[in-house]
């Protein structure tokens, strides 16, 4: 693995003027698919706390989605990163001096932290003395001041507090999992979430001070029936401020409200809005802003704190994937919708980021088609699905794309994945079932106990009606999806094995015990919280979760690929699966590759889809690519 030498990058990106006639011409024969995946995009800016100017993103304009500095007074962008599998994890210092990334092993996700200086310079470890763990959670101070949240196999969570030239110095211990919050503005306070009570679905909130000792402790999950979630949003952006922006789950669905660490003053905030809530401060401490996700789409507002008035702020129907306020009032916002691709915008009006392109690139991706919705009765209530469909009459043979998670959901978002899929002649279905968030907090604790059964019986639901309704032709339907995706993806083809025709599951979870012995603590912390305890001590339920419990019942082709390096779903469990198909001489295709829990290199992703369609044109017949022209 080489390291970028931030000294050895060139000192901007030079915009495309015009591809070769040779590159031209390649470009013009690309089907819009493909560009979808290799055309340049960025990510939301993030931007020092005291050098608003100075700004850190992440692009894949090289082919790899990597880090980039960029300098908005002078306008000069700068590669930060260089490995080969990719950097996405980074952080700006408060003074906008230092880059902070994290450093793993060919996407393993284990590793430690390094920096370079903002315009570049050479990379050096960025907390000396801590040995390499899994990321959980980083804070940076005014005075150089980091406190840096670990986990590890087998040491449980900590969280350290390292200072310039000092050894870093333990603060926090737990064998459950636990992260860094947030630091109080003046660097006083440590926010630290923990699930010390052993329900890795709801965390509580500790305040300490940067010895560990505690000041306060804010846990929903105590003296009632149900257990309620918190999580930390963020200290009050002004010295002396203890308040702390807490998310929580007492009326059934995430919402902010403000908690003083100081004097235990807890203050709920007027807002009256359906669906989930996620709230940041405003750079002055004056208001909140405030992402309103309901159905799929979210859109943003403003909260005033003193006089507690609520406006929205001009966002289109669609997605927001991330929003920061600026000094001056404005918002910046990552925006996209499944027809359209995303961009960097601001509430000013303007286009805030372009991205980099280099000679020969690839221009901006190409449109796809929008969704429409469906909701359909399941055994728990309405479940609400997002269809994509090609041109013409189905029904069509159709793709249940099954989102990754558990405690994730589908939206109306920009995705080269689907959009390829309708390409190809395929409807698209995305089903948000029980376990998925955006649908209250009963929709998301529903998954317990019959893990991965309850969520293939909505998308059994969902199917029904794709069928019923002309949508989707009941002979060629595909059940895919990537990681929990992957794993319901492998369950259903077992556990249903007359509904489906193929399966295609990336990075899975196959074989549920052996899964849960090799993954990560903080995975197996959560494994426990769905499934009621260990292997060991609840083996019939993960015997009834697990699809190698069923792998003789598949009938369907399977095709599966796997990081070599996945520490979420390993790859023993996955070839424990795959023997047990060959033993059948199933029919069976499986992809390794050299990375983790999925790939950062584009051409690695549109290898591995290129591969999914074909195995899929081989089994259920070839239909016309309408962006073949």
């Amino acid at each position: 693995m080489t390291e970028s030498n931030g000294a050895e990058q060139t000192g901007g990106i030079t915009q495309d003027e015009g591809a070769a006639p040779g590159e031209a011409a390649a470009q013009a024969a690309m089907p819009d698919w493909e560009k979808r995946f290799r055309a340049p995009r960025v990510g939301l800016p993030q931007w020092a706390e005291d050098a608003p100017d100075r700004s850190l993103f992440v692009s894949n304009v090289t082919g790899t989605f990597e880090l980039y500095a960029w300098d908005r007074a002078t306008g000069e962008q700068r590669q930060a990163t260089d490995r080969p599998n990719g950097t996405t994890g980074g952080v700006l210092s408060p003074d906008g001096e230092w880059i902070w990334w994290f450093s793993d092993a060919d996407g393993d996700e284990f590793g430690v932290w390094m920096r370079q200086p903002f315009h570049g310079g050479a990379d050096e470890p960025a907390a000396p003395g801590l040995a390499p763990s899994y990321p959980s959670g980083l804070a940076l101070g005014r005075d150089g001041t980091a406190v840096v949240g670990r986990s590890t196999d087998k040491g449980g969570s900590t969280v350290h507090v390292a200072r310039p030239g000092a050894e870093p110095v333990e603060i926090y211990h737990h064998e459950e999992s636990a992260g860094v919050g947030d630091l109080s503005h003046d660097g006083t306070l440590i926010a630290i979430e923990h699930t010390e009570h052993g329900d890795a679905m709801h965390s509580a909130i500790r305040i300490v001070r940067t010895d560990g000792t505690t000041v306060a402790e804010l846990d929903d999950t105590r003296g009632g029936t149900e257990e309620l979630g918190l999580t930390a949003m963020g200290f009050a952006p002004v010295d002396g401020d203890c308040r702390l922006l807490v998310g929580h789950q007492r009326r059934g669905r995430w919402e902010p409200m403000l908690w003083d660490a100081a004097t235990g003053e807890e203050t709920a905030l007027a807002l009256d809005l359906p669906g989930d809530l996620h709230a940041d401060w405003y750079p002055d401490g004056s208001a909140l802003l405030v992402e309103h996700s309901y159905r799929a789409r979210s859109e943003l507002w403003r909260y005033d704190l003193a006089g507690g008035g609520l406006s929205r702020l001009d966002t289109p129907e669609g997605t927001v994937s991330g929003a920061l306020p600026r000094p001056d009032g404005t918002v910046e916002f990552v925006w996209s919708s499944a027809a359209t691709p995303p961009a960097v915008r601001s509430t000013s009006g303007q286009l805030v980021l372009e991205p980099p392109r280099v000679p020969g690139g690839i221009g901006r991706a190409p449109h796809s088609v929008p969704v429409s919705d469906a909701w359909v009765e399941g055994p728990g209530g309405k479940v609400h699905a997002l269809v994509q469909k090609p041109e013409g009459e189905g029904p069509f043979p159709t793709v249940f794309e099954v989102h990754g998670g558990p405690t994730w959901h589908d939206s109306d978002v920009f995705a080269a994945g689907p959009a390829a899929w309708v390409d190809h002649g395929f409807a698209v279905v995305r089903v948000n079932y029980r376990g998925s968030t955006g649908y209250g907090r009963a929709w998301t604790d529903a998954l317990k106990h019959r893990v991965g059964l309850i969520e293939l019986e909505d998308i059994a639901a969902v199917r029904d009606w794709a069928v019923a309704s002309g949508l989707a032709d009941p002979g060629r339907l595909v059940l895919a999806g990537g990681s929990w995706g992957g794993y319901l993806t492998l369950l259903g083809l077992g556990t249903q094995p007359d509904a489906w025709a193929l399966g295609l599951a990336a990075v899975p979870v196959a074989d549920y015990v052996t899964a849960y012995h090799d993954e990560m603590e903080a995975l197996k912390a959560l494994d426990r919280t769905l499934l009621g305890g260990t292997p060991e001590e609840v083996p019939e339920r993960y015997a009834a979760s697990s699809p190698l419990t069923y792998v003789d019942e598949v009938r369907a082709p399977v095709y599966i690929s796997a990081g070599m390096n996945d520490p979420r779903c390993p790859i023993r469990q996955i070839e424990n699966y795959v023997d047990r198909l060959k033993d059948r001489a199933h029919p069976l295709e499986v992809y390794r590759y050299d990375a983790g829990h999925g790939s950062l290199v584009v051409e690695e992703r549109v290898k591995q889809l290129r591969l999914e369609i074909a195995f899929a044109e081989r089994h259920l017949g070839r239909r016309p690519d309408r962006s073949e022209g």
